[in-house]
């Protein structure tokens, strides 16, 4: 056997000898799967587990994670959307292969199409003026999200040419006359620089909703004072003997909450070193032992206030006000600038937008609010579905005000004697005790940590 040959065998032996090993367990817990996971320490590896997980629907109740050494060992409690155990073979067979591949992308099906990246100062009707300069260019939406907070809005829209059905080309006057009249819609003088960027993606392997945070945390979304009645709970203190900074999290819980908070805390370059996650009713305790990239805990009031605000501001993304509103039908050109044109003559603002296309049939999510940011009167809806068709357009349900709210209204039911909402010298929630207790029983942790 030549050299070559040796070492390539060496580094295959390597290599699954650091792939994650799976074990899925329906038998430990009576209302979750348990998912336990096992891996070589690698920077991302817990956002990939959490990614993958969210990516299949599946709600994370609980979850214990620990980093002893050179070495991952990570517990979650999953069920699907209806709190059920997981039953179909197929799926946990596809999960346990899916995170034992070494390396795991999610690839979100986006080949051949071009990607446009929007950041700007959130109106009433931006979203369909954009959808609206689409159309007029020839150019055929395919998936889209859109989120809004504290006044600004990211999206990620996927187009492809109408009458070729490819991607335009990045070079061209027509890309660039697609860049300048989105760059105009977008501006606005308020003091935050507004941005439009076009990429044509061939790997088809940006994960919208992290592109999405990202976006807005270099939009500095975060910036905005929070109001702290209604705010996720959030807490930053350090413990210097174990050289750890302890982050606390309470707020209402829902799907993807971990994700978002796992996504933040990696771009911000923070390591999660321990962590333990649980819900009791509606409210989720989230407790994570990290350090910075550098080895260091938080080490100033400035970078605690930013770490404090960057994770309010990545739960309240997604926790948005107003109804939610499904249109379902055969998809045809300009339909999306139709849509959200009736939206906008009806003065409802769009929070939040999901749009998917396939197989020739558009399925598009909306949560909408009046202008104001306030819930719509049923007339209006009962208007707006009219025009759009009632057979197509359907209400799904009334979302909470906001995910504080719902918070404060548990806490007078049940008073518990925490001080303050950012965090301010105590610790609001601390799970310490059940972090060491349970990794220390499961064995992910050593017994002098």
């Amino acid at each position: 056997m030549e050299l070559s040959d040796c070492s390539n065998e060496y580094e295959k032996l390597v290599v699954r000898m650091n792939m994650p090993r799976v074990v899925i367990d329906n038998g430990v817990c009576p209302n979750s799967t348990v998912v336990k996971i096992d891996s070589a320490r690698s920077p991302g590896i817990l956002l990939e587990s959490v990614q993958l997980l969210t990516d299949m629907n599946l709600w994370i109740r609980k979850a214990y994670i620990s980093s002893d050494g050179k070495w991952n060992m990570d517990v979650f409690h999953v069920s699907d959307l209806d709190g059920n155990k997981l039953t179909d073979e197929n799926l946990i067979r596809y999960i346990e292969k899916s995170i034992e591949t070494s390396h795991y992308t999610k690839s979100e099906g986006y080949t051949g199409l071009t990607a446009l990246e929007l950041t700007g100062t959130d109106r009433v009707g931006l979203l369909s003026e954009v959808f609206a300069v689409l159309a007029d260019l020839s150019c055929d939406v395919v998936e889209a999200k859109a989120w809004t907070h504290n006044g600004r809005i990211a999206s990620m829209i996927y187009v492809k040419d109408r009458n070729t059905g490819t991607p335009l080309d990045g070079d061209s006057d027509r890309v660039q006359l697609i860049e300048g009249q989105l760059h105009n819609l977008l501006k606005a003088d308020d003091g935050y620089q507004n941005d439009t960027r076009t990429c044509v993606t061939y790997g088809g392997n940006t994960h919208m909703e992290r592109r999405l945070h990202q976006r807005m945390f270099m939009d500095r979304d975060y910036e905005k004072k929070f109001d702290s009645e209604t705010s996720p709970i959030v807490s930053v203190q350090n413990l210097p003997k174990r050289g750890y900074s302890v982050v606390n999290l309470q707020c209402k819980d829902r799907m993807k909450l971990l994700f978002d908070v796992v996504c933040t805390l990696t771009d911000m370059a923070y390591i999660v070193f321990h962590a333990a996650i649980r819900t009791v009713g509606e409210t989720a305790f989230l407790e994570f032992y990290v350090r910075h990239s550098d080895g260091n805990p938080v080490n100033s009031e400035p970078e605690r206030q930013r770490l404090i605000q960057c994770l309010q501001a990545a739960i309240e993304r997604r926790t948005v006000k107003g109804v939610r509103l499904e249109l379902c039908t055969a998809d045809r050109p300009g339909l999306l600038a139709e849509v959200t044109r009736v939206l906008r003559e009806n003065g409802l603002n769009i929070a939040r937008a999901e749009i998917s296309t396939k197989d020739g049939i558009a399925k598009n999510v909306f949560y909408v609010t009046d202008a104001n940011g306030n819930l719509i009167d049923p007339e209006i809806i009962k208007s707006i579905r009219e025009k759009i068709g009632i057979n197509d357009l359907s209400v799904k349900e009334h979302f909470p005000i906001s995910c504080g709210e719902e918070v404060e209204k548990e806490h007078q039911q049940e008073p518990q004697n925490h001080q303050g909402h950012s965090g301010g010298g105590t610790v609001l929630l601390t799970l310490g005790s059940l972090v060491m207790r349970n990794l220390y029983q499961l064995g992910l942790i050593k017994s002098y940590f």
